[in-house]
């Protein structure tokens, strides 16, 4: 009830009040009505009205009322902004936890031609730097074979490699690891 009749002290001056423009038309569409010519004695005996002093005080009671509610419900008006907050904020991305190829990165005497760093073919003497430089920059290899067709792989190379053939693997490139091949930023 209480909320209804601050409602209405809220717009009932407003909805009353019709500005007319200056082509003399009210702001509903209608014609504006012109003001009535009054006599000097009348206007001496009439009160002045004091309903547009009414409506700016109920307007103003009426944000009063407002704000001393929004004030004692501050911490229901946190909570609430903070939930809508949380809401409608983006989750966080799915990380990849675990890579099942992560035992051919360096770990073992295996070694995976498309993700692994250079630094995993230390391991294998005369592949580092220069062999294994060469895998790293070229690629993804859909076969351990593959590594003999780079450019620049001369013989002396391609025998180094071949030596080895049976240690390196050929898993699918994967982007956590295949943009880190040649500079993974660990160094001794």
């Amino acid at each position: 009830m209480a909320r209804a009749l601050l409602v209405a002290l809220l717009f009932a001056p407003a909805a009353a009040y019709v500005v007319p423009n200056a082509a003399g038309v009210s702001s509903s569409g209608r014609p504006a009505q012109p003001a009535p010519q009054m006599q000097l004695e009348q206007l001496e005996m009439e009160e002045p009205e004091t309903s547009g002093v009414f409506g700016v005080l109920a307007a103003g009671f009426g944000v009063g009322a407002i704000m001393g509610w929004l004030n004692s419900r501050k911490q229901q008006v946190a909570a609430t902004a903070a939930a809508a907050t949380v809401a409608l904020a983006p989750g966080a991305a799915q990380a990849m936890v675990d890579y099942d190829g992560v035992k051919y990165l360096g770990g073992t005497d295996k070694v995976d031609i498309n993700n692994a760093n250079i630094q995993a073919y230390r391991q294998f003497p005369g592949m580092f730097p220069t062999v294994a430089g060469l895998i790293g920059t070229h690629g993804p290899y859909q076969q351990v074979s593959d590594i003999y067709n780079i450019p620049g792989m001369t013989d002396q190379l391609k025998n180094i490699a071949k030596k080895y053939e049976g240690n390196l693997v050929c898993l699918p490139a994967s982007p956590a690891y295949f943009i880190d091949r040649i500079n993974n930023g660990l160094y001794r």
